[in-house]
């Protein structure tokens, strides 16, 4: 069974701009976001199949608690509330489907992956991608 849990630091970080553009967030909205993602906190703790993730930056605090194979609440990237349901992928990988609440949008998912010592985050919006890369601290 493979490790997540941690502190995690973000190394990189490819395309939350477009990402954000993708879900249809405004440019000054955008530009607070890029600038508040842009060292994110990642706290994991994993017992088995189930996961508790906090995300902290300057400008908001999320926190998930969910186990592998049963719906979740969640919010997407942008703030809005979706239903989700994270699998095994792989046996180092965890790919989440979300489906929104209310409203429309584009379909959107993250996958969270261990290579070697570096944690894969990828944020998806229809065909639009963002990577993260972190490391821990």
């Amino acid at each position: 069974m493979p490790n997540f849990a941690g502190i995690w630091k973000m190394k990189a970080s490819e395309n939350f701009d477009e990402l954000l553009k993708a879900l249809g967030v405004n440019p000054i909205l955008r530009k607070v976001a890029v600038a508040a993602a842009s060292k994110p906190h990642v706290e994991i703790r994993q017992d088995g199949d189930h996961f508790y993730i906090k995300t902290s930056t300057t400008v908001r605090t999320t926190e998930i608690n969910f186990l592998i194979g049963e719906e979740f609440n969640e919010e997407t990237v942008d703030g809005r509330k979706c239903k989700s349901l994270a699998t095994w992928e792989t046996d180092n990988k965890i790919y989440c489907k979300q489906a929104l609440l209310s409203g429309n949008g584009p379909k959107t998912f993250w996958s969270r992956e261990l290579k070697g010592d570096e944690l894969i985050l990828i944020f998806g919006a229809d065909d639009v991608l963002c990577r993260r890369i972190y490391v821990r601290a």
